[in-house]
């Protein structure tokens, strides 16, 4: 049985929790399964960003995995500080509310990772609140720990509205505290646009990458438009080449959404198939079981590299080169909506609507990005990726 060991750790101005253990390669493909936890290159360690929340979820989830505890020195972590001072350790009261709060958001339906947010927030608040009752907690309060915390944390935007939602959360959960949530300020947006490649850089995304699981990843995050999440819980029985449609289950909102095969991926669908033979998930890590998104995230970076491409990119970058490159093509905004599941047509951007296309009929832009290039070169009608 291997044995684990956390400890404290700062990692890029930040308080997180290193993973250390004797190299097993199943131990470490299961850690890699926990929502939060990656690689420092720099550390040469696994870890997790700390809140008591995740904390207490990671070791449950050492626990279930059968893994042994020898050594946690995280209860000496002290995540932040105020002035000179500690935060103070939840009192009885505190503690069982804040569970309740938990089991609050379990209720709502929340997602593990939301849950683990909301829940580091609200700790910290009623750590930061001390003493005081909960009944007198008020929007002050309230006021007092986001000041300090965007401060002391240097916060973003977007993580700052997640402690504010957070908080009109956990006072609609305990109304007997005196936090009026009108009087809570809510950070507008950041409204800074995509990175988007060109097709161009695609496709020498796509040559550039030898692999032959990595290209018809990239490829798929491209050419269906999905969230890397989509992609590791995609099924067998979730592809219908008939009608070249993908079926999206359970996606951001609990979704289930149709979207569309790119044609000229059949043949690097059909050779990755048959080379690795993956029996329940479309993309499985070497045991079984859902892939690594950090995984995702490490040989993107490397393969962008190698193409000379210069721009940040990212899992997310290929979803929003599919929806501008199909934006560019002329496809109507509802139609691309679907397509990425989005809720509302402002998040796709707004476009002048066009005329009304049948979905099956709509092409992925890799499919004519692939055509163009055969009908330009006469001396092969034939160009594939795979």
């Amino acid at each position: 049985m291997t044995s684990i060991t956390l400890a404290p750790l700062t990692y890029n101005s930040k308080s997180c929790i290193a993973i250390t253990f004797r190299y097993n390669f199943d131990v470490k493909e299961y850690i890699k399964k926990f929502d939060g936890v990656f690689w420092s290159n720099t550390h040469r360690t696994f870890y997790f960003e700390y809140n008591e929340a995740r904390l207490e979820a990671f070791k449950a989830h050492l626990q279930k995995g059968n893994l042994t505890l020898i050594e946690d020195t995280t209860t000496s972590l002290v995540p932040h500080k105020t002035s000179k001072s500690k935060l103070a350790i939840l009192n009885p009261e505190k503690t069982t509310v804040y569970h309740q709060f938990l089991e609050f958001l379990k209720g709502k339906r929340f997602s593990t990772s939301t849950i683990s947010t909301y829940g580091g927030f609200i700790l910290e608040f009623l750590r930061f609140t001390g003493e005081k009752p909960l009944d007198s907690l008020n929007e002050n309060d309230v006021r007092r720990y986001t000041e300090w915390a965007v401060s002391t944390l240097n916060y973003a935007i977007s993580t700052h509205r997640q402690m504010v939602s957070g908080l009109k959360h956990f006072a609609h959960f305990y109304p007997a505290c005196s936090i009026n949530t009108d009087k809570i300020y809510m950070p507008k947006k950041d409204k800074k646009l995509p990175i988007v490649l060109s097709i161009e850089e695609v496709l020498s995304l796509l040559q550039a990458t030898k692999n032959l699981k990595h290209r018809t990843i990239i490829a798929m995050l491209y050419g269906s438009g999905l969230r890397i999440g989509e992609l590791i819980s995609l099924k067998l029985s979730d592809f219908d080449f008939k009608r070249k449609q993908l079926y999206i289950q359970n996606a951001k909102g609990r979704k289930d959404r149709y979207t569309t095969i790119a044609e000229s991926l059949f043949p690097l669908l059909k050779n990755y198939h048959n080379t690795y033979k993956p029996k329940v998930y479309f993309i499985e890590n070497p045991n079984g079981g859902h892939y690594s998104p950090e995984s995702i995230r490490a040989f993107l970076k490397r393969n962008a590299k190698t193409a000379g491409i210069t721009k940040t990119i990212t899992p997310h970058t290929l979803r929003h080169s599919y929806a501008t490159h199909m934006l560019e093509q002329g496809i109507d905004i509802r139609y691309i909506q679907e397509l990425l599941g989005h809720s509302r047509p402002e998040t796709t951007m707004i476009y002048t609507h066009v005329t009304r296309k049948d979905l099956q009929q709509i092409k992925s832009p890799l499919d004519n990005a692939i055509k163009k290039l055969s009908l330009q070169n006469n001396s092969n009608n034939n160009i594939t990726i795979s």
